[in-house]
């Protein structure tokens, strides 16, 4: 029977193959790996040593240029622009930077970046470099912070640097007169800060301006150390004449701030960092002596205040006690008068003495004990050119029993006319009893009466022609009698007269009488027992 050609193969008698797994490396991936391994260093190196990236805004873009304008600390390059660009609102400019690495812990909310370029400030030049090399962007950097990548640059240069040794102070003044950021601090005529910066406070009342004083001279800041406004010139009248005082010609041109710490009883302690202190507006105010504790007045006037003004001094017996704080009109409406009511601020310890005695209670015993005394305010000139008033409190001996009227405003103190109103008034009551004169009856009289005098003279007249006929020889024979007289006592009296001469011999033996005498005196104080024993022989 034939075979099948259909039928399956018999592999029985073919051979097997054999798989053997190779375990050699080939050669073809030593340079895929190497180089895997080079750019994986080189990504970890470049992200190692990459420093952070920082967004920075100010106003301007002026003189910035991206890839090229550095950023530097003291000169030295820590970082460069990555581009520039402008906020959603326009209102700024943004630059990114990158900076060096290990500048991160720098990087706080108290680092600050400005622009430097050339700018001409009054008593300032600064960043001339930057003409020729191009602007830059310098930092601050700030320690102990919070830490932030977010910054808004400064528009212009910061007074002080945070590596700058000394401290800050606060000043309050009312107003800010020529100071301005960088003005000049002095300390006996040594600039030793400046002005850092100013602002109005919460309350819009006062001025903070806040001040840098370097080291070591920040020591010298005492917690009763005053601080007074030295812009301009002052001008010193006293007994000695005319004086200038003045810091600098640059606080002239200007203004600045000047500080001493005067010597007195008052405890001192250095200051702290930040202590607030008060701001004078000249040299001679900081010498007064400051208080505490203020209170206010009323005062009424009927009479003109033409002169008085707002700051016009209150005075106690030449002293200054206060101020005039403000002067009003009223109308009474009842009486159809009007009265001047002036408001007055006093600091009552220059009158009562140590603070811990001014409560109310004290105070208002005080006020009225010495009221009911004669204490009384009175408008006086203050200056004979200017016609300047102020308010003078002193005791008047002829004043109407008056009394404080004590309310929940201001308490009432009473007042007396001034001196011009009390002539003035004088003069008018003279001038009444003037008019009241019967001029033309009086003036009968006194024609009567001067024609009896001129009768009564040409008597008298007449009368000593008469005397003068009788007594006139006899005066004349006594007149002659008396000058022999005197001759006769001239001759006598005379150096070569006999009379003259004894007297003198007199006189001579009189001293040489006195002169045993005092000899005998001499030896009796030597020798008192001469008295009872005698005179010895060899005495």
């Amino acid at each position: 029977m034939p075979e099948n050609n259909n039928s399956p193969l018999d592999h029985s008698d073919m051979p097997e193959a054999v798989i053997h797994s190779r375990k050699s490396f080939s050669v073809v991936w030593i340079v895929p790996i190497v180089a895997l391994i080079i750019g994986a260093w080189l990504v970890y190196k470049a992200m190692s040593e990459r420093g952070p990236e920082i967004t920075i805004t100010f106003e301007s873009a002026e003189g910035l240029e991206a890839g090229k304008t550095k950023i530097k600390f003291k000169d030295v390059e820590v970082g460069l622009v990555e581009s520039i660009g402008l906020s959603e609102d326009l209102s700024r400019v943004i630059v990114s930077a990158k900076l060096a690495k290990g500048s991160e812990e720098y990087l706080t909310d108290k680092t600050r970046f400005w622009i430097v370029k050339a700018r001409v400030a009054a008593g300032e030049i600064s960043g001339l470099n930057t003409l020729f090399a191009g602007s830059y962007i310098a930092v601050d950097p700030g320690r102990g912070g919070n830490p932030k990548n977010e910054f808004k640059g400064l528009d212009r240069p910061p007074i002080v640097t945070a590596d700058l040794p000394g401290r800050h102070f606060m000043l309050q003044a009312e107003k800010l007169g020529s100071l301005d950021m960088g003005a000049p601090v002095y300390h006996k005529q040594i600039k030793v800060g400046q002005v850092v910066n100013y602002a109005l406070d919460s309350d819009h009342h006062l001025i903070n301006i806040r001040i840098f004083v370097n080291e070591p001279y920040d020591q010298f800041v005492q917690n009763n150390t005053r601080f007074w406004n030295a812009g301009g010139f002052d001008v010193v009248v006293d007994a000695n004449g005319i004086r200038i005082d003045t810091e600098s010609i640059v606080t002239i041109l200007l203004g600045g701030i000047a500080f001493d710490t005067p010597v007195n009883l008052e405890h001192s302690a250095p200051a702290k960092e930040n202590d607030t202190f008060a701001l004078f507006n000249n040299h001679f105010e900081s010498q007064q002596k400051r208080y505490s504790k203020k209170t206010h007045w009323l005062l009424r006037f009927d009479d003109s205040v033409r002169g008085l003004t707002r700051g016009s001094p209150v005075e106690f017996r030449g002293i200054k006690i206060g101020q005039v704080i403000d002067i009003n009109l009223n109308l009474d409406l009842e009486s159809q008068k009007y009265t001047i009511p002036v408001l007055i601020e006093i600091e009552p310890e220059r009158m009562l003495g140590q603070p811990e005695f001014i409560d109310k209670a004290d105070r208002q015993k005080f006020m009225d004990d010495i009221v009911a005394k004669g204490l009384r305010a009175q408008l006086k000139m203050g200056n004979l050119l200017t016609g300047q008033l102020y308010v003078d409190l002193n005791f008047q001996a002829e004043a109407l029993p008056q009394k404080i009227v004590w309310n929940d405003t201001f308490p009432e103190f009473p007042t007396v006319k001034t001196q011009l109103e009390v002539i003035t008034a004088s003069v008018n009551r003279l001038v009444d009893r003037l008019n009241k004169l019967p001029f033309e009856e009086i003036s009968n009289e006194v024609r009567v009466a001067v024609r009896e005098f001129s009768q009564m003279l040409t008597e008298t007249q007449t009368l000593l022609k008469s005397f003068n006929k009788e007594v006139e020889p006899e005066a004349i024979a006594a007149l002659k009698q008396a000058h022999d007289t005197m001759e006769i006592i001239e001759e006598m009296l005379s150096s070569d007269s006999s009379m003259n001469q004894e007297a003198r011999r007199a006189l001579e033996e009189l001293a040489g009488a006195a002169r045993s005498f005092r000899s005998f005196v001499d030896y009796l104080n030597r020798h008192p027992d001469a008295i009872i024993y005698g005179k010895g022989k060899d005495q």
